[in-house]
């Protein structure tokens, strides 16, 4: 019968020197030959097939005789004489019997499975986070096109999050076990058993399923041959695994969640309690583990309701303890991710956690590790599925963010991180958000309300960051806006009162160009509390006149003017000069508009005073023009051109475009008053040149009504309707409301100009309704009721 075959060949091997993947493709062979026989298939002749083997190995004589002896002694051991096919591994586990959804990634995975790859074998590998269900998802997917591969399928469990991932020449011996590969005919070494696996799979179909994968490294040694096909799950993206197609897996949709959760619990007490079967979903982030863990407690407490599992649900900090079952648990599978990760990756995931659960940019992270840069860092957690990439902002800067779970177990880890050490990243990452801030304003035109202190010379930040946001200020305050606000809370949060109340009012301009006042009113309320809290003096002074600002321009005349005093006060009692200059101005313009025109006046030179006395041109410029629209007011018409020419000449000095435009707005009045009415006409054409350039949409509206003033008083009703539409729908939108009566009012004024009192009466009763919201509206409102009785 001759020796065992393994020795045999291990014997030749010694002998003649082969090496281990040498062997490993001769054994390969030769069992290959040799199960093809015992499959009754004469493709192989066996003696031709001996001999060429014996040759292969370079045995003569009676070395040759006893291999082909050998070789034919299997024919003895085989289960089955009459040489039937065997039956086709099957080493699947079972597939969910409530699996639901997925059907795009279903496809996608179907597909790239069945792809023909030239010289290669399919490989997909499907991405995703812990708990996102990416096992259920191969099973179900290596179920469904289980038909494709008839000679089998395996299934390895690579244990690439266990902390000690499988061995590739462990699991390789599993699976020609699995072939028929015993005993001694098992070759050592990785690349042995390797080539023999690929050996014994050229001719078969078969689909290998390696579910954790823990890296690339751990999978190439198992690929097969073409016509087979390999499923890969794995937390960790495997871009270094040549043509591998990736499917990434994300949380499950809405109604994905809730058809898994209905199929646990049972539909009918989803449909007794739906917004706690919501709540509950919503606490689960509709991560797949969560959920099911969160139904199987219910499953098997059929007399809980469901709002018991949303009440302990709903305190996130004992949440991840809800979230257990038996040997399931969200805290567990989390944990197995962080446990690879290097520490650096790990403290970073952490403090991510103080962020919140908005989207960042990836720069983040430096500040947080205290370097400039973090990239490396912030690659190893998104490789990881630890962090989210949710997509590209408005700069074409990548945003990411931690799942709420996942934020839930990294606040947990926060308390390794001592207290002063988290506070000493809060305030890096602050101090970096202001200084982007204020670098992005000082980008932006000219502003009244712009940060006067010139960004850091050394920014604690890459400089490639820095230039990215300087290339599109505008572009960047739009992507940042939020994740701004953010940053306050965070500053809020920790009591960190002096850059809680600069990162706010640095960011003003922004909100002042885009009349963005829901964000504005937000910050300054959200900054006011540790301000107060502290003392801080200047601080609350700043806040307090930011908020009157917003109530100007919203027409509430009362609390402005009393937040405009308060912010003079402070900051009078704190020597904040230009505090006290911006607070004094804003008394001035609500004294003019109310018609206080002393009162006015009185401010504006006290303002202009504190001006001179600073050497500020831009804020004399301001006060300038103000001081000409108040002795407008007054018909000192002389007065006032001096003034606005003067505002205008030392704006077009210190290059402040913006500002220029505001005053040729302004001045166009007199011009139109004095009878200059192709002046008024160019002065605000230029006015709205500036603007409209600028992207400045609340001023772009003021012009418009300038002009729709100026139009009607001269009877140019089409350029005046134009105007004045143009400007209205603005006013409406942002509830300026005095501007939008005054719009109405003058073209319903228009309109019985025209002879169209249906269309007059309308509009002005709707300027009549909106001059009787606003206090101290009394001359509007007689003349518009005036107007109205003359119909």
């Amino acid at each position: 019968m001759g020796q065992p075959f393994g020795m045999t060949l291990r014997r030749h091997r010694r002998s003649k020197g082969l090496t281990q993947e040498a062997l490993g493709e001769l054994a390969a062979l030769s069992t290959q030959a040799i199960g093809a026989l015992e499959r009754g298939d004469r493709r192989f002749p066996r003696q031709d097939t001996v001999l060429r083997l014996a040759d292969a190995l370079g045995l003569t004589g009676q070395e040759r005789a006893d291999f082909a002896a050998t070789a034919q002694s299997r024919k003895g051991q085989l289960p089955d004489e009459a040489g039937q096919p065997v039956a086709p591994i099957s080493q699947l586990p079972s597939d969910l019997p409530d699996f639901t959804g997925r059907e795009e990634h279903v496809e996608r995975l179907m597909t790239s499975l069945r792809a023909s790859e030239a010289g290669g074998v399919p490989v997909a590998v499907l991405v995703g986070g812990p708990g996102i269900g990416k096992s259920a998802l191969a099973m179900h997917v290596a179920h469904r096109i289980a038909g494709d591969f008839p000679d089998g399928q395996f299934y390895l469990d690579l244990a690439g999050t266990s902390g000690q991932p499988r061995d590739p020449a462990v699991m390789l011996g599993e699976l020609l076990y699995a072939l028929g590969v015993v005993g001694g005919a098992l070759p050592d070494g990785l690349p042995a058993r390797a080539a023999l696996f690929r050996s014994l799979l050229a001719d078969r179909r078969m689909l290998l399923v390696c579910d954790d994968a823990a890296n690339s490294d751990q999978v190439r040694p198992l690929l097969p041959t073409r016509g087979c096909a390999v499923l890969v799950t794995s937390r960790q993206l495997l871009t270094d695994l040549a043509g591998a197609r990736h499917v990434e897996l994300d949380v499950l949709s809405e109604p994905e969640a809730h058809q898994l959760f209905a199929g646990i619990v049972g539909p009918e007490r989803v449909a007794a309690e739906p917004e706690h079967a919501a709540a509950i979903l919503a606490a689960c982030a509709h991560l797949p583990l969560a959920i099911r863990i969160a139904a199987g407690k219910l499953a098997g407490r059929p007399a809980w309701p469901l709002r018991l599992m949303h009440e302990r649900l709903a305190d996130e900090s004992r949440r991840l303890n809800e979230l257990r079952l038996g040997d399931l648990g969200v805290r567990a599978s989390f944990e197995a991710s962080t446990d690879n990760l290097p520490a650096d990756a790990v403290r970073a995931f952490r403090l991510l956690a103080l962020l919140g659960p908005h989207t960042v940019p990836g720069w983040v992270l430096g500040p947080l590790l205290d370097r400039p840069e973090a990239d490396d860092t912030l690659d190893t957690l998104v490789d990881a599925n630890l962090l989210s990439f949710t997509g590209i902002d408005a700069t074409g800067w990548p945003r990411y963010r931690l799942h709420d779970l996942l934020r839930a177990y990294a606040d947990e880890g926060l308390e390794t991180i001592a207290l002063d050490e988290r506070r000493a990243a809060v305030r890096r990452l602050l101090a970096c958000w202001l200084d982007l801030t204020v670098r992005a304003t000082h980008k932006l035109e000219a502003s009244l309300f712009r940060w006067p202190v010139p960004p850091a010379a050394e920014p604690p930040i890459a400089m490639s960051t820095v230039t990215t946001v300087l290339r599109e200020p505008r572009r960047w305050f739009e992507a940042e806006h939020a994740t701004l606000i953010a940053a306050i809370e965070l500053a809020a949060r920790w009591d960190e009162d002096e850059l809680a109340w600069q990162l706010t009012v640095a960011a003003v301009p922004y909100y002042d160009q885009i009349s963005h006042y829901e964000d504005w009113r937000r910050t300054h309320e959200l900054a006011l509390k540790p301000v107060r809290e502290k003392k801080n003096l200047r601080g609350e002074a700043a806040l307090l006149r930011g908020l009157g600002q917003i109530l100007l321009y919203c027409d509430v005349y009362d609390q402005a003017t009393a937040n405009f005093q308060r912010a003079l006060q402070l900051a009078r009692q704190c020597g904040d000069d230009r505090e006290a200059f911006l607070a004094t101005g804003g008394l001035a313009t609500i004294d003019r508009v109310l018609g206080h025109y002393d009162k006015a006046e009185k401010h504006i030179r006290s303002a202009l005073d504190i001006a001179a006395a600073g050497d500020d041109r831009g804020l004399e410029a301001q006060m300038r023009n103000g001081l000409g629209m108040v002795l407008l007011a007054q018909d000192r018409c002389d007065e006032a051109q001096e003034n606005f020419l003067a505002a205008l000449r030392l704006c077009r000095r210190i290059g402040d475009a913006h500002r220029e435009a505001v005053v040729l707005r302004e001045a166009s009045q007199v011009f139109d008053r004095v009878g200059e009415t192709a002046r008024a006409v160019d002065f605000l054409e230029q006015a709205l040149n500036i603007f409209e350039k600028l992207e400045d949409d609340r001023c772009v509206a003021f012009t418009y009504l300038r002009a729709g003033r100026v139009h009607t008083r001269n009877a140019n009703r089409e350029p005046a309707v134009t105007a004045l539409e143009n400007a209205v729908a603005y006013f409406a939108q942002h509830d300026n409301r005095m501007e939008e009566a005054e719009c109405w009012q003058l073209l319903g004024e228009l309109d019985a100009r025209l002879g169209d009192v249906v269309s007059a009466r309308t509009k002005l009763e709707r300027s009549l309704g909106l001059w009787r919201s606003i206090g101290g509206a009394d001359e509007h409102i007689a003349k518009v009721s005036s107007a109205l009785s003359s119909l």
